[in-house]
């Protein structure tokens, strides 16, 4: 029997393959770009086998999962390949989400509505063009990655982003929204039958305005057992009003003056390298209730008794200047600082990087373990500040949001 990934998350493939070899199943990856999984297929050996495929051709997918034999699940873990994974998993009969749930949530304007009429926000989307609402974020109701993400604090600078984003390819369309302000946290959430577990919380740090790129995280964040409880309880009536029926979802959310406002729902474990963080946090393999949801079995993790395990960070590398990636300098300083750093390269020697705006242009994350997650990020921090992306400069591209 087999389970199929529809791409799948950067990191990850390792801990996913022992998860289907725990179910009795093989697993087979369909890509566009093998290369995105450099550094996960350089250590799973032949334990996933990879189909070479256009995956944006979803008749060219259909055709080749049909043809792996004992196709038990399928999964889609990424934004992008969200919704043609809930379309393929009901042409062929498998388990998985509703197409039309998967639908709206990939819709952010969607998402910030349905909020707003369950009480859950104190903003429904607003539109980008007449909004007067400042400061404002402008966005791709379908974006990825911090791509198309304009902070704009005075009407000159939301036309400014209005005007930018006639050049930029969208996924979506444009929606606007309040910039909620305060510190930006994920709650990290496994839900099956209309319950939902909260797993933990993901701290999320940001470079300074107006970028606001992702630069490093934290897990598991120690809030005070109330206000613990209270978010569990509040990220719960969250994914039911967006209409998240079963599976992990990474919720981006700002704790503001006035209390927890969403930026974001993500239907999926969380990127980077949240999954590995929520299975050292956890002391367990979090993969196998991604690979249980797959073949439509209740997850254990939704019961389980987990952890403690041991908390982690990783901090995201960014080049100085646009350009072509030469290596990086000081990863050989790694294993003599303290919380076990690793390296987790994203880019390749050779690599153009010119989006210097958002996560395309990440060359790597150090990631570094903690008794607690402030510790973890100390070390993470300190471990990654001895690590230099060499890049050769060139001009950057205009497109650079």
């Amino acid at each position: 029997m087999t389970i199929a990934l529809l791409e799948a998350l950067t990191f990850g493939l390792g801990r996913l393959a022992d998860a289907a070899d725990s179910a009795g199943h093989d697993l087979v990856l369909l890509t566009g770009d093998r290369s995105v999984y450099r550094h996960e297929l350089a250590s799973v050996g032949d334990r996933v086998r990879v189909v070479d495929i256009d995956t944006t051709d979803v008749d060219a997918c259909e055709r080749a999962l049909r043809a792996e034999p004992g196709l038990a699940g399928l999964i889609g873990s990424t934004d992008t390949w969200a919704i043609p994974g809930a379309d393929l998993a009901r042409r062929l009969g498998l388990p998985g989400p509703a197409p039309e749930a998967v639908r709206a949530l990939r819709d952010k304007g969607v998402v910030r509505a349905r909020l707003r009429e369950h009480g859950l926000s104190r903003s429904g989307p607003l539109d980008p063009v007449t909004a007067s609402v400042f400061p404002l974020i402008v966005k791709d109701s379908a974006g990825t990655s911090s791509r198309a993400v304009w902070l704009c604090r005075t009407p000159a600078e939301r036309d400014a982003a209005l005007l930018a984003a006639v050049g930029v390819p969208l996924k979506g369309h444009l929606v606007a929204e309040p910039y909620f302000e305060g510190p930006l946290y994920s709650a990290e959430t496994i839900t099956w039958a209309g319950r939902t577990r909260l797993l933990g919380m993901l701290s999320r740090h940001l470079s300074p305005e107006p970028v606001r790129r992702e630069e490093a995280s934290a897990f598991p964040v120690a809030f005070p057992a109330e206000e613990a409880a209270e978010l569990a309880a509040w990220i719960g009536r969250v994914l039911a009003a967006a209409g998240h029926e079963r599976g992990f979802a990474h919720t981006e959310f700002v704790l503001t003056a006035g209390g927890p406002e969403v930026v974001e729902v993500n239907a999926r474990i969380g990127g980077a390298l949240v999954g590995e963080a929520l299975c050292r946090g956890l002391g367990t393999n979090v993969y196998d209730a991604m690979a249980q949801v797959a073949l439509g079995v209740r997850p254990g993790l939704l019961d389980d008794a987990v952890g403690p395990g041991v908390a982690s960070a990783f901090v995201a590398l960014y080049p100085r200047v646009a350009g072509v990636l030469e290596g990086w300098t000081g990863l050989d300083r790694l294993p003599h600082l303290p919380g076990a750093p690793r390296w987790y390269p994203t880019a390749s020697p050779g690599d153009v990087l010119e989006h210097l705006a958002d996560q395309r242009s990440c060359t790597g994350l150090v990631f570094a373990e903690g008794p607690t997650a402030e510790l973890a990020l100390h070390r993470a921090f300190a471990a990654a500040g001895g690590v230099t992306p060499v890049v050769m400069a060139r001009e950057p591209s205009a497109a650079v949001s």
